[in-house]
Protein backbone atom coordinates (compact mmCIF):
# COMPACT_ATOMS: atom_id res chain seq x y z
CA UNK A 1 0.00 0.00 0.00
CA UNK A 2 2.75 2.48 0.64
CA UNK A 3 4.08 2.23 -2.39
CA UNK A 4 1.05 3.29 -3.86
CA UNK A 5 0.60 6.21 -1.54
CA UNK A 6 3.75 7.65 -2.61
CA UNK A 7 2.97 7.84 -6.51
CA UNK A 8 -0.04 9.91 -5.89
CA UNK A 9 -0.46 13.38 -6.92
CA UNK A 10 -1.91 16.13 -4.42
CA UNK A 11 -5.26 17.26 -4.19
CA UNK A 12 -7.22 20.59 -3.50
CA UNK A 13 -9.00 21.53 -0.33
CA UNK A 14 -10.07 24.52 -1.74
CA UNK A 15 -14.17 23.16 -2.02
CA UNK A 16 -13.56 22.71 2.05
CA UNK A 17 -12.84 26.48 2.65
CA UNK A 18 -9.22 25.48 3.13
CA UNK A 19 -7.35 28.03 1.06
CA UNK A 20 -3.37 27.96 -0.25
CA UNK A 21 -2.36 25.05 2.11
CA UNK A 22 0.07 22.52 1.32
CA UNK A 23 -1.54 19.48 1.06
CA UNK A 24 0.59 16.04 1.50
CA UNK A 25 -1.60 13.67 -0.23
CA UNK A 26 -2.02 10.28 0.77
CA UNK A 27 1.88 9.90 2.12
CA UNK A 28 3.21 6.53 3.30
CA UNK A 29 3.54 5.64 6.83
CA UNK A 30 7.58 5.78 5.99
CA UNK A 31 7.25 9.16 4.88
CA UNK A 32 5.26 10.56 7.76
CA UNK A 33 7.28 8.94 9.87
CA UNK A 34 9.95 10.53 8.81
CA UNK A 35 8.29 14.02 8.55
CA UNK A 36 7.34 13.54 11.90
CA UNK A 37 11.07 13.29 13.41
CA UNK A 38 12.32 16.11 11.11
CA UNK A 39 9.89 18.46 12.45
CA UNK A 40 10.70 17.59 15.87
CA UNK A 41 7.28 16.29 17.04
CA UNK A 42 8.60 12.81 17.82
CA UNK A 43 11.14 10.23 18.57
CA UNK A 44 11.95 7.03 17.65
CA UNK A 45 12.10 3.96 19.88
CA UNK A 46 14.43 1.19 19.62
CA UNK A 47 11.79 -0.72 18.47
CA UNK A 48 11.37 1.44 15.34
CA UNK A 49 7.91 2.93 17.00
CA UNK A 50 7.33 6.03 16.69
CA UNK A 51 6.60 7.68 19.60
CA UNK A 52 4.42 11.53 20.24
CA UNK A 53 3.22 13.24 22.81
CA UNK A 54 -0.79 14.06 22.44
CA UNK A 55 -0.25 17.20 24.74
CA UNK A 56 -2.30 17.99 26.61
CA UNK A 57 -5.24 15.75 26.12
CA UNK A 58 -4.35 12.07 26.91
CA UNK A 59 -7.41 10.48 26.39
CA UNK A 60 -11.11 11.42 25.30
CA UNK A 61 -12.73 14.53 26.31
CA UNK A 62 -16.65 12.98 26.41
CA UNK A 63 -18.14 16.34 27.73
CA UNK A 64 -16.60 18.53 24.74
CA UNK A 65 -18.48 15.91 22.23
CA UNK A 66 -21.23 17.33 20.23
CA UNK A 67 -24.30 16.58 18.12
CA UNK A 68 -25.58 19.21 15.56
CA UNK A 69 -29.35 19.52 16.64
CA UNK A 70 -30.96 19.11 13.38
CA UNK A 71 -34.04 17.28 11.29
CA UNK A 72 -31.86 14.27 10.98
CA UNK A 73 -31.14 14.38 14.83
CA UNK A 74 -33.95 16.06 16.85
CA UNK A 75 -35.77 13.04 17.29
CA UNK A 76 -33.57 10.46 16.89
CA UNK A 77 -30.65 10.97 19.59
CA UNK A 78 -31.13 10.22 22.91
CA UNK A 79 -29.98 14.16 24.68
CA UNK A 80 -28.52 14.47 27.69
CA UNK A 81 -25.47 14.33 29.29
CA UNK A 82 -23.25 12.03 26.93
CA UNK A 83 -25.06 13.02 23.79
CA UNK A 84 -24.65 17.45 24.07
CA UNK A 85 -26.85 18.93 21.37
CA UNK A 86 -24.56 21.86 19.35
CA UNK A 87 -26.33 24.48 17.40
CA UNK A 88 -26.39 23.97 13.64
CA UNK A 89 -25.86 27.81 13.11
CA UNK A 90 -22.57 27.97 15.75
CA UNK A 91 -21.15 24.63 13.60
CA UNK A 92 -21.16 26.71 10.38
CA UNK A 93 -19.29 29.41 11.74
CA UNK A 94 -16.70 26.91 13.52
CA UNK A 95 -16.25 25.40 10.48
CA UNK A 96 -15.40 28.53 9.08
CA UNK A 97 -12.77 29.31 11.30
CA UNK A 98 -11.28 25.88 11.91
CA UNK A 99 -11.05 25.88 7.94
CA UNK A 100 -9.16 29.61 7.90
CA UNK A 101 -7.26 28.42 10.84
CA UNK A 102 -5.54 25.70 8.18
CA UNK A 103 -5.77 27.68 5.38
CA UNK A 104 -1.79 28.44 4.31
CA UNK A 105 -0.66 25.76 6.63
CA UNK A 106 1.33 22.79 5.03
CA UNK A 107 -1.81 19.94 6.04
CA UNK A 108 -2.22 16.24 5.89
CA UNK A 109 -4.94 14.66 3.89
CA UNK A 110 -6.11 10.92 3.72
CA UNK A 111 -8.57 9.27 1.75
CA UNK A 112 -9.37 5.95 3.80
CA UNK A 113 -12.43 3.70 4.71
CA UNK A 114 -14.63 2.00 7.49
CA UNK A 115 -16.67 -1.10 7.55
CA UNK A 116 -15.01 -3.97 5.71
CA UNK A 117 -18.44 -5.24 4.42
CA UNK A 118 -18.60 -3.79 1.31
CA UNK A 119 -22.51 -3.34 2.01
CA UNK A 120 -21.92 -1.19 4.80
CA UNK A 121 -18.78 0.69 3.86
CA UNK A 122 -18.45 4.45 4.00
CA UNK A 123 -15.65 6.51 2.21
CA UNK A 124 -13.93 9.03 4.74
CA UNK A 125 -11.39 12.01 3.71
CA UNK A 126 -9.24 13.02 6.68
CA UNK A 127 -7.64 16.08 6.41
CA UNK A 128 -5.01 16.86 9.52
CA UNK A 129 -2.88 19.55 11.17
CA UNK A 130 0.11 17.05 12.22
CA UNK A 131 1.55 14.19 10.32
CA UNK A 132 1.57 11.63 13.21
CA UNK A 133 -2.38 12.41 13.48
CA UNK A 134 -2.69 11.65 9.55
CA UNK A 135 -0.34 8.56 9.97
CA UNK A 136 -2.99 7.20 13.05
CA UNK A 137 -5.89 7.43 10.13
CA UNK A 138 -3.46 5.29 8.00
CA UNK A 139 -3.23 2.90 10.68
CA UNK A 140 -6.80 2.86 12.06
CA UNK A 141 -9.03 2.76 9.00
CA UNK A 142 -9.26 0.64 5.89
CA UNK A 143 -6.49 1.46 3.37
CA UNK A 144 -8.14 1.87 0.05
CA UNK A 145 -6.47 0.45 -3.01
CA UNK A 146 -5.17 2.25 -6.09
CA UNK A 147 -8.42 1.52 -7.66
CA UNK A 148 -10.47 2.62 -5.27
CA UNK A 149 -8.59 6.01 -4.99
CA UNK A 150 -9.30 6.62 -8.70
CA UNK A 151 -12.27 8.89 -8.54
CA UNK A 152 -12.51 8.66 -4.95
CA UNK A 153 -15.89 10.21 -3.28
CA UNK A 154 -16.09 10.57 0.72
CA UNK A 155 -19.26 9.94 1.96
CA UNK A 156 -17.72 11.90 5.21
CA UNK A 157 -15.24 14.36 5.97
CA UNK A 158 -13.05 14.71 9.46
CA UNK A 159 -11.21 17.74 9.82
CA UNK A 160 -8.72 17.38 12.84
CA UNK A 161 -6.60 20.70 14.05
CA UNK A 162 -5.14 20.58 17.56
CA UNK A 163 -3.32 23.46 17.93
CA UNK A 164 -6.64 25.57 16.73
CA UNK A 165 -8.82 26.48 20.12
CA UNK A 166 -12.25 27.53 19.96
CA UNK A 167 -13.39 31.03 22.08
CA UNK A 168 -16.10 28.99 24.61
CA UNK A 169 -18.37 32.51 24.77
CA UNK A 170 -17.84 32.75 21.05
CA UNK A 171 -18.56 29.29 19.78
CA UNK A 172 -20.51 28.02 21.89
CA UNK A 173 -18.47 25.25 23.43
CA UNK A 174 -17.64 24.37 26.80
CA UNK A 175 -14.02 24.97 26.77
CA UNK A 176 -11.18 25.14 23.71
CA UNK A 177 -11.34 21.69 23.08
CA UNK A 178 -14.21 20.08 21.38
CA UNK A 179 -15.41 17.32 19.19
CA UNK A 180 -18.57 17.84 17.16
CA UNK A 181 -20.72 15.78 14.74
CA UNK A 182 -22.93 16.97 11.92
CA UNK A 183 -24.95 14.31 10.67
CA UNK A 184 -26.99 16.76 7.94
CA UNK A 185 -23.61 17.70 6.82
CA UNK A 186 -22.07 14.38 7.02
CA UNK A 187 -18.79 16.00 8.70
CA UNK A 188 -17.02 15.87 12.14
CA UNK A 189 -15.19 18.71 13.41
CA UNK A 190 -12.13 18.06 16.07
CA UNK A 191 -9.80 21.07 17.53
CA UNK A 192 -7.81 21.64 21.03
CA UNK A 193 -7.05 18.34 21.65
CA UNK A 194 -4.27 16.15 19.83
CA UNK A 195 -5.60 12.64 21.03
CA UNK A 196 -5.97 10.87 18.45
CA UNK A 197 -8.52 8.51 20.09
CA UNK A 198 -10.86 11.55 18.74
CA UNK A 199 -10.66 10.46 15.54
CA UNK A 200 -11.40 7.02 15.76
CA UNK A 201 -13.98 7.77 18.34
CA UNK A 202 -15.62 10.64 16.12
CA UNK A 203 -16.36 7.83 13.10
CA UNK A 204 -17.69 5.27 15.66
CA UNK A 205 -20.13 7.62 17.15
CA UNK A 206 -21.30 8.28 13.39
CA UNK A 207 -21.64 4.89 13.26
CA UNK A 208 -24.01 4.24 15.64
CA UNK A 209 -26.13 6.04 14.68
CA UNK A 210 -25.91 5.81 10.38
CA UNK A 211 -25.64 1.63 11.03
CA UNK A 212 -28.96 0.87 13.20
CA UNK A 213 -31.21 4.07 12.35
CA UNK A 214 -30.21 4.04 8.36
CA UNK A 215 -29.47 0.29 7.28
CA UNK A 216 -30.81 -1.86 10.20
CA UNK A 217 -27.40 -3.17 11.02
CA UNK A 218 -26.19 -3.03 15.27
CA UNK A 219 -22.95 -1.68 15.58
CA UNK A 220 -20.86 -2.47 18.67
CA UNK A 221 -18.06 -1.55 20.85
CA UNK A 222 -16.46 -5.04 20.81
CA UNK A 223 -13.52 -6.90 19.59
CA UNK A 224 -13.62 -10.48 17.74
CA UNK A 225 -11.77 -13.36 16.94
CA UNK A 226 -11.77 -16.65 14.50
CA UNK A 227 -11.20 -19.92 15.54
CA UNK A 228 -9.70 -22.59 13.15
CA UNK A 229 -13.38 -24.14 12.92
CA UNK A 230 -14.79 -20.80 11.66
CA UNK A 231 -16.42 -20.19 14.68
CA UNK A 232 -16.67 -16.51 15.61
CA UNK A 233 -16.72 -14.85 19.36
CA UNK A 234 -17.36 -11.29 20.43
CA UNK A 235 -15.69 -9.80 23.46
CA UNK A 236 -17.65 -6.43 24.77
CA UNK A 237 -15.97 -4.16 27.24
CA UNK A 238 -14.62 -1.10 28.78
CA UNK A 239 -11.45 0.11 28.45
CA UNK A 240 -9.08 -1.76 30.98
CA UNK A 241 -11.25 -4.63 30.75
CA UNK A 242 -9.15 -6.71 28.66
CA UNK A 243 -10.83 -6.66 25.32
CA UNK A 244 -7.72 -6.11 23.22
CA UNK A 245 -5.69 -8.17 25.10
CA UNK A 246 -8.36 -11.47 25.36
CA UNK A 247 -9.07 -11.01 21.35
CA UNK A 248 -5.60 -11.37 20.65
CA UNK A 249 -4.86 -14.94 20.79
CA UNK A 250 -1.84 -17.04 19.33
CA UNK A 251 -4.68 -19.83 18.29
CA UNK A 252 -7.49 -18.03 17.11
CA UNK A 253 -7.53 -14.97 13.78
CA UNK A 254 -8.22 -11.57 15.35
CA UNK A 255 -10.81 -9.78 13.58
CA UNK A 256 -10.36 -6.39 14.95
CA UNK A 257 -9.95 -4.86 18.43
CA UNK A 258 -12.94 -2.63 19.30
CA UNK A 259 -15.58 -1.81 16.92
CA UNK A 260 -17.55 -4.09 14.70
CA UNK A 261 -21.37 -4.33 13.63
CA UNK A 262 -23.32 -7.62 13.16
CA UNK A 263 -25.85 -7.28 9.86
CA UNK A 264 -29.07 -9.35 8.97
CA UNK A 265 -27.17 -10.82 6.08
CA UNK A 266 -25.68 -12.93 9.69
CA UNK A 267 -22.37 -11.21 9.22
CA UNK A 268 -19.94 -9.74 11.29
CA UNK A 269 -17.84 -6.86 10.22
CA UNK A 270 -14.74 -5.01 11.57
CA UNK A 271 -15.39 -1.44 11.46
CA UNK A 272 -11.60 -0.89 11.36
CA UNK A 273 -8.27 -1.60 9.67
CA UNK A 274 -5.97 -1.31 12.63
CA UNK A 275 -5.57 -1.94 16.24
CA UNK A 276 -5.52 1.04 19.51
CA UNK A 277 -4.28 -1.41 22.59
CA UNK A 278 -3.37 0.27 25.80
CA UNK A 279 -0.06 -0.39 26.75
CA UNK A 280 0.76 0.06 30.61
CA UNK A 281 2.40 -3.04 31.85
CA UNK A 282 2.91 -4.44 28.66
CA UNK A 283 5.00 -7.77 28.49
CA UNK A 284 6.00 -9.85 25.76
CA UNK A 285 5.09 -12.80 28.35
CA UNK A 286 1.37 -11.53 28.97
CA UNK A 287 0.21 -10.19 25.33
CA UNK A 288 3.10 -11.40 22.71
CA UNK A 289 0.68 -10.40 19.34
CA UNK A 290 0.15 -7.03 20.56
CA UNK A 291 4.44 -6.45 21.54
CA UNK A 292 5.33 -7.86 18.06
CA UNK A 293 3.12 -5.42 16.46
CA UNK A 294 5.50 -2.17 18.17
CA UNK A 295 7.53 -1.43 15.22
CA UNK A 296 8.07 0.67 12.49
CA UNK A 297 4.70 2.52 11.50
CA UNK A 298 3.18 1.74 15.15
CA UNK A 299 2.27 5.11 16.70
CA UNK A 300 3.07 4.98 20.64
CA UNK A 301 1.40 7.79 22.60
CA UNK A 302 2.52 9.28 26.06
CA UNK A 303 5.04 7.02 27.10
CA UNK A 304 8.47 7.32 28.56
CA UNK A 305 11.25 6.29 26.61
CA UNK A 306 14.48 5.31 28.82
CA UNK A 307 17.95 6.54 28.01
CA UNK A 308 18.78 3.73 25.67
CA UNK A 309 15.55 4.75 23.43
CA UNK A 310 13.67 1.58 24.91
CA UNK A 311 10.15 1.64 26.04
CA UNK A 312 9.26 2.17 30.05
CA UNK A 313 5.76 0.19 29.75
CA UNK A 314 5.68 0.49 33.21
CA UNK A 315 5.49 4.45 33.22
CA UNK A 316 2.79 6.22 33.94
CA UNK A 317 4.29 9.45 34.77
CA UNK A 318 2.43 10.96 31.39
CA UNK A 319 -1.10 8.75 31.88
CA UNK A 320 -2.35 5.64 32.39
CA UNK A 321 -3.56 5.33 29.27
CA UNK A 322 -1.04 4.76 27.41
CA UNK A 323 -1.38 3.74 23.66
CA UNK A 324 -0.37 2.27 20.19
CA UNK A 325 -1.72 2.25 17.33
CA UNK A 326 -0.64 -0.07 14.18
CA UNK A 327 -1.95 -1.84 11.26
CA UNK A 328 -3.89 -4.93 11.60
CA UNK A 329 -1.74 -6.84 9.03
CA UNK A 330 1.16 -6.09 12.01
CA UNK A 331 -0.61 -8.44 13.95
CA UNK A 332 0.78 -11.94 12.28
CA UNK A 333 -2.61 -13.68 13.54
CA UNK A 334 -5.40 -11.96 11.86
CA UNK A 335 -8.24 -11.84 9.57
CA UNK A 336 -7.39 -9.55 7.07
CA UNK A 337 -11.11 -9.59 5.13
CA UNK A 338 -12.15 -7.90 8.75
CA UNK A 339 -15.02 -10.35 8.10
CA UNK A 340 -17.04 -13.45 9.40
CA UNK A 341 -20.05 -14.90 10.60
CA UNK A 342 -22.97 -15.00 13.53
CA UNK A 343 -20.81 -15.41 16.83
CA UNK A 344 -20.81 -18.90 18.41
CA UNK A 345 -19.93 -16.97 21.81
CA UNK A 346 -20.39 -13.66 23.23
CA UNK A 347 -18.37 -12.49 26.34
CA UNK A 348 -19.28 -9.50 28.28
CA UNK A 349 -15.78 -8.59 30.03
CA UNK A 350 -15.55 -6.47 33.76
CA UNK A 351 -12.61 -5.65 35.80
CA UNK A 352 -14.93 -5.50 39.30
CA UNK A 353 -12.23 -4.13 41.47
CA UNK A 354 -15.22 -5.09 44.37
CA UNK A 355 -13.99 -8.59 43.62
CA UNK A 356 -17.24 -9.92 44.44
CA UNK A 357 -18.70 -10.95 40.39
CA UNK A 358 -17.28 -14.85 39.53
CA UNK A 359 -14.63 -15.22 36.89
CA UNK A 360 -17.26 -16.71 34.38
CA UNK A 361 -20.73 -17.36 34.55
CA UNK A 362 -23.68 -18.09 31.79
CA UNK A 363 -25.70 -15.58 31.36
CA UNK A 364 -29.69 -16.38 30.59
CA UNK A 365 -31.55 -14.09 28.15
CA UNK A 366 -32.76 -11.68 30.80
CA UNK A 367 -29.11 -11.33 32.30
CA UNK A 368 -27.87 -10.78 28.68
CA UNK A 369 -29.89 -7.81 28.29
CA UNK A 370 -29.64 -6.27 31.83
CA UNK A 371 -25.97 -6.82 31.83
CA UNK A 372 -25.16 -5.46 28.03
CA UNK A 373 -27.31 -2.36 29.59
CA UNK A 374 -25.94 -2.19 32.61
CA UNK A 375 -22.28 -1.88 30.68
CA UNK A 376 -20.41 -2.27 34.10
CA UNK A 377 -16.78 -2.23 35.23
CA UNK A 378 -14.93 -0.65 38.51
CA UNK A 379 -12.69 2.41 38.40
CA UNK A 380 -9.69 2.63 41.20
CA UNK A 381 -9.22 5.68 42.48
CA UNK A 382 -5.69 4.37 43.82
CA UNK A 383 -4.00 7.40 42.18
CA UNK A 384 -5.26 10.07 44.58
CA UNK A 385 -4.37 10.30 48.15
CA UNK A 386 -6.09 8.89 50.49
CA UNK A 387 -8.53 6.96 48.61
CA UNK A 388 -8.34 3.12 48.04
CA UNK A 389 -11.93 2.27 47.53
CA UNK A 390 -12.77 1.26 44.06
CA UNK A 391 -16.17 3.29 42.05
CA UNK A 392 -18.68 1.55 40.14
CA UNK A 393 -18.66 2.82 36.89
CA UNK A 394 -21.53 2.09 34.58
CA UNK A 395 -21.41 2.65 30.62
CA UNK A 396 -24.75 1.53 28.81
CA UNK A 397 -24.16 -1.11 25.98
CA UNK A 398 -20.19 -0.61 26.89
CA UNK A 399 -19.78 2.08 25.11
CA UNK A 400 -22.14 4.99 26.24
CA UNK A 401 -19.87 7.48 25.21
CA UNK A 402 -20.59 6.74 21.59
CA UNK A 403 -23.89 5.52 21.56
CA UNK A 404 -25.97 8.39 20.44
CA UNK A 405 -29.62 6.70 20.17
CA UNK A 406 -31.33 5.36 23.05
CA UNK A 407 -29.80 2.45 24.90
CA UNK A 408 -32.26 -0.09 24.80
CA UNK A 409 -32.71 -0.06 20.95
CA UNK A 410 -29.02 -1.32 20.51
CA UNK A 411 -30.17 -3.71 23.89
CA UNK A 412 -33.30 -4.92 21.89
CA UNK A 413 -31.23 -5.62 18.50
CA UNK A 414 -28.68 -7.47 20.06
CA UNK A 415 -30.96 -9.85 22.48
CA UNK A 416 -33.08 -10.63 18.49
CA UNK A 417 -29.64 -11.27 16.98
CA UNK A 418 -28.53 -13.57 19.75
CA UNK A 419 -31.46 -15.18 19.88
CA UNK A 420 -31.39 -15.57 16.11
CA UNK A 421 -28.11 -17.34 16.29
CA UNK A 422 -28.04 -19.19 19.04
CA UNK A 423 -25.61 -17.13 21.03
CA UNK A 424 -24.04 -18.42 24.22
CA UNK A 425 -23.25 -15.20 26.49
CA UNK A 426 -20.94 -15.21 29.41
CA UNK A 427 -20.14 -12.77 31.58
CA UNK A 428 -16.25 -12.89 32.55
CA UNK A 429 -14.78 -11.01 35.58
CA UNK A 430 -11.24 -9.90 34.96
CA UNK A 431 -10.54 -7.66 38.13
CA UNK A 432 -10.21 -8.82 41.49
CA UNK A 433 -10.40 -12.14 43.45
CA UNK A 434 -9.88 -12.92 47.09
CA UNK A 435 -10.74 -9.51 48.21
CA UNK A 436 -11.64 -5.82 46.88
CA UNK A 437 -8.98 -3.57 45.29
CA UNK A 438 -5.86 -3.37 48.31
CA UNK A 439 -6.53 -6.50 49.58
CA UNK A 440 -7.58 -9.42 47.06
CA UNK A 441 -5.21 -9.62 43.49
CA UNK A 442 -6.10 -9.18 40.44
CA UNK A 443 -7.56 -12.22 38.16
CA UNK A 444 -4.75 -14.35 36.58
CA UNK A 445 -4.55 -13.90 32.85
CA UNK A 446 -3.63 -17.58 32.40
CA UNK A 447 -7.06 -18.34 34.02
CA UNK A 448 -9.09 -15.95 32.45
CA UNK A 449 -7.65 -17.65 28.91
CA UNK A 450 -8.22 -21.02 30.32
CA UNK A 451 -12.26 -20.40 30.60
CA UNK A 452 -12.63 -18.24 28.14
CA UNK A 453 -11.19 -21.36 25.96
CA UNK A 454 -13.25 -24.07 27.70
CA UNK A 455 -16.48 -21.90 27.04
CA UNK A 456 -15.55 -21.59 23.25
CA UNK A 457 -14.51 -24.98 23.08
CA UNK A 458 -18.07 -26.57 24.42
CA UNK A 459 -16.39 -27.70 27.80
CA UNK A 460 -18.63 -25.68 30.07
CA UNK A 461 -21.97 -27.44 28.27
CA UNK A 462 -22.15 -30.28 30.68
CA UNK A 463 -20.60 -29.41 33.71
CA UNK A 464 -22.28 -28.43 37.49
CA UNK A 465 -23.30 -25.08 37.95
CA UNK A 466 -24.05 -23.01 41.38
CA UNK A 467 -26.29 -20.03 41.59
CA UNK A 468 -24.74 -16.66 42.94
CA UNK A 469 -26.64 -16.19 46.13
CA UNK A 470 -27.12 -11.96 45.64
CA UNK A 471 -26.41 -12.08 41.53
CA UNK A 472 -28.56 -14.78 40.90
CA UNK A 473 -25.47 -15.62 37.95
CA UNK A 474 -24.78 -19.38 36.82
CA UNK A 475 -20.88 -20.01 38.14
CA UNK A 476 -19.86 -24.03 36.64
CA UNK A 477 -18.19 -25.52 39.60
CA UNK A 478 -15.64 -27.45 37.34
CA UNK A 479 -13.15 -25.76 34.62
CA UNK A 480 -10.22 -27.06 32.94
CA UNK A 481 -6.60 -25.67 34.07
CA UNK A 482 -8.36 -23.26 36.59
CA UNK A 483 -8.47 -24.48 40.27
CA UNK A 484 -11.91 -24.79 41.32
CA UNK A 485 -12.02 -22.49 44.24
CA UNK A 486 -11.37 -19.73 42.20
CA UNK A 487 -14.67 -20.51 40.16
CA UNK A 488 -16.78 -19.25 43.21
CA UNK A 489 -15.77 -15.67 44.67
CA UNK A 490 -17.02 -16.35 47.87
CA UNK A 491 -14.52 -19.10 48.31
CA UNK A 492 -11.94 -16.75 47.49
CA UNK A 493 -12.74 -14.80 50.27
CA UNK A 494 -11.08 -15.40 53.81
CA UNK A 495 -14.04 -13.03 55.49
CA UNK A 496 -17.40 -14.68 54.17
CA UNK A 497 -19.78 -12.00 56.09
CA UNK A 498 -17.44 -9.04 54.16
CA UNK A 499 -17.83 -11.19 51.10
CA UNK A 500 -21.82 -10.35 51.39
CA UNK A 501 -21.63 -7.00 52.44
CA UNK A 502 -19.91 -6.37 49.57
CA UNK A 503 -21.72 -8.08 47.11
CA UNK A 504 -24.77 -6.48 48.04
CA UNK A 505 -22.76 -2.81 47.79
CA UNK A 506 -22.27 -3.64 44.17
CA UNK A 507 -25.43 -4.82 43.88
CA UNK A 508 -27.45 -1.80 45.14
CA UNK A 509 -25.03 -0.24 42.85
CA UNK A 510 -26.63 -2.12 39.71
CA UNK A 511 -30.03 -1.81 40.94
CA UNK A 512 -29.21 2.48 41.38
CA UNK A 513 -28.30 2.69 37.85
CA UNK A 514 -30.87 0.38 36.24
CA UNK A 515 -34.05 2.69 37.17
CA UNK A 516 -33.58 5.25 34.48
CA UNK A 517 -33.81 2.56 32.29
CA UNK A 518 -36.67 0.18 33.96
CA UNK A 519 -39.63 2.44 31.84
CA UNK A 520 -38.19 0.95 28.67
CA UNK A 521 -37.29 -2.74 29.94
CA UNK A 522 -39.38 -6.01 29.95
CA UNK A 523 -40.14 -7.65 33.26
CA UNK A 524 -37.73 -10.47 32.05
CA UNK A 525 -34.88 -7.89 31.36
CA UNK A 526 -35.07 -6.07 34.85
CA UNK A 527 -35.75 -9.60 36.49
CA UNK A 528 -32.18 -10.24 35.45
CA UNK A 529 -30.54 -8.23 37.56
CA UNK A 530 -29.51 -8.73 41.50
CA UNK A 531 -31.78 -10.58 43.66
CA UNK A 532 -34.26 -7.86 45.35
CA UNK A 533 -34.75 -7.91 49.67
Amino acid sequence: MDSISQNLKTISLESYGIKHAKVNYQLSLQKLHQITLEKGLGEEASNGALKINTGKFTGRSPKDRFIVKDDITKDEIWWGDINIPFDKNKFDQLYKKITAYLSGKEVYARDVFACADDNYKIGIRHINEYPWSNMFCYNMFIRPTKEELNGFNPDWLVINAPGFKADPKVDGTRQENFAILNFTKKIVIIGGTGYTGEIKKGIFSALNFILPVQKNALPMHCSANLGRDGDTAIFFGLSGTGKTTLSADTNRKLIGDDEHGWTNENTIFNFEGGCYAKVINLTEENEPEIFGAIKKGAILENVVLKDNGDVDYEDDSITQNTRVSYPIDFIENAEFSGVSHNPKNIFFLTADAFGVLPPISKLTPGQVAYHFISGYTAKVAGTEAGIDEPVPSFSACFGAPFMPIHPTRYAEMLSQKMQDAKVNVWLINTGWTGGAYGTGSRMKLKYTRAMISAAMENQLDNVNYKEHDIFGLQMPKTCPNVPPEVLNPKDTWVDKEAYDKKAKQLADSFVKNFKKFEPYASQEITNGGPKKG
